[in-house]
């Protein structure tokens, strides 16, 4: 007899990754890093899958004019837009440094800009940064330019110009349309804002538009959500982030106190809202793919998805595979597939890395053999709700123990276990983080001694 939903929501919604990496941060061994390990597996990578496939470059632009409290990125709040210049300056310098690395012109097959907030830089500024970015660079074949725009600060000029540039998709953070879920994250945005900023990319000629909707929020409640995605429907983007906010306040500081814990809707209520949600986006005509996104069947991720080709990493899911992922700006991760790289999060740091020369990369992790097929295996239940060892090189000596711990939830209907692999059922969708960490070994091996990641569901 299967279980109610409710009793599964308390049984398992404990803290637990959201593995846009594998080991995740927490885990990385830094004390066998450095900047040489990291440029040699970075070269190694590039010179294996340049030509192939292209990289791809996430650039964080981190400056913000007022600060989100929902939000869990590293960003600067200011409202001096002479922070502009310098910031570009930096950036554009840490990607020549990279260039000289790596010898042979990248081919860029993905270019994502995220933050705090691209659309606080001019349009001037951005068209500098892309130019000098391409000028060093191929553009792949078959490639995606995407980014983060604020609905409150992205101008038409914004979207012409990155749309001349090559972009041809853009999201925007939506979160909720109730005024006083609004108020309590410090992100007040009439629906009129993001039906503006929609409108206009459609007609510049977006081929993918994209809402961040977030559920979970502080005052939120099941009616706010449905009325938020009514409303999203209304101007029908192409996919949506459909997540769950994670309150961390104890990691984020006073950016996460601007309202009490017993504001923000827990369990019942919390999965309440996404089934409930879940269930209109469906009936809408968009389709689950991975974890807390959807998409229209017209949307590239669609038929990623349906082809098998998903990926994740630090920019999350992505239409496109590369194996090298370059990350500019203060805080960005870089992933050689061999090696994890994080740059500097202080803007001071990462300015005075780069005066003398260096690549600003502060700690990372080279994964090892065992790290890369567990690796594989967290990937292809992440992107394909799906994994399997009847290959020796995706078998390791620990299966029995991980198979033992999965019996349970095979038994809650929420995975099928047969013929060495391992299958997420529909039930199980909302548990994927759960199955995942039954394959963490680290976390297997090492139980956090304090709190560091927000609760699955």
């Amino acid at each position: 007899m299967s279980k109610p939903a409710s009793s599964l929501i308390q049984k398992y919604n404990v803290p637990g990754p959201r593995y846009t990496s594998y080991p995740t941060v927490p885990y990385w061994q830094e004390e066998l890093f450095s900047l040489q390990l990291w440029k040699e597996t970075l070269k190694r990578s590039f010179d294996e899958s340049n030509q192939s496939e292209g990289i791809s470059l996430y650039i964080h632009l981190p400056f913000c004019e007022s600060l989100c409290t929902f939000c869990g990125c590293h960003k600067r709040v200011t409202k001096r837009h002479e922070v502009e210049q310098p910031y570009i300056q930096a950036v554009m310098k840490e990607w020549d440094l990279y260039c000289q690395l790596l010898q042979d012109k990248p081919v860029i097959k993905e270019i994502h800009l995220g933050g705090g907030t691209p659309t606080f830089f001019s349009v001037q500024h951005l068209q500098q940064l892309i130019q000098g970015i391409l000028s060093k660079a191929e553009i792949a074949a078959q490639h995606e330019f995407s980014f983060e725009g604020h609905p409150n600060n992205t101008s038409k000029e914004h979207l012409q110009a990155l749309y001349d540039l090559g972009f041809r998709r853009v999201s925007y953070g939506v979160q909720d349309y109730n005024e006083k879920v609004q108020k309590a994250i410090h992100r007040i945005q009439p629906y009129e804002n993001v039906q503006r900023v929609t409108e206009w990319a459609r007609e510049i000629g977006y081929e993918s538009i994209s809402h961040d909707l977030v559920f979970g929020l502080p005052f939120q409640n099941l009616d706010d959500v449905l009325n938020t995605i009514d409303q999203t429907n209304r101007l029908m983007p192409d996919r949506l982030a459909f997540y769950s906010y994670a309150h961390v306040p104890w990691i984020k500081g006073n950016g996460q106190r601007g309202f009490k814990d017993g504001d923000v809707p827990k369990d019942e209520l919390k999965r309440q809202c996404y089934e409930e949600g879940k269930k209109k986006l469906l009936a809408h005509g968009y389709h689950e793919i991975g974890m807390d996104h959807f998409a229209l069947e017209k949307d590239g991720m669609y038929q990623s998805f349906q082809q098998g080709t998903l990926h994740r990493n630090f920019m999350g899911y992505t239409a496109s595979k590369t194996q090298v992922m370059i990350g500019l700006g203060i805080s960005s991760i870089s992933d050689s597939w061999y090696s994890f790289a994080q740059n500097e999060k202080k803007l001071e740091d990462y300015y005075a890395r780069l005066e003398n020369n260096e690549i600003p990369v502060y700690r990372g992790h080279v994964l090892n053999t065992e790290d890369l097929m567990i690796r594989k295996h967290i990937l292809n239940l992440m992107c394909t709700f799906t994994t399997s060892w009847w290959d020796a090189e995706m078998q390791f000596p620990e299966i029995d123990e991980v198979l033992m711990q999965l019996e349970e939830m095979q038994q809650d209907e929420l995975i099928k276990i047969e013929n060495w692999s391992v299958t997420i059922l529909e039930k199980g969708k909302p548990f994927v983080r759960n199955i995942c960490m039954a394959f963490d070994l680290h976390l297997k091996r090492k139980k956090p001694e304090n709190r560091i990641f927000s609760m699955t569901i």
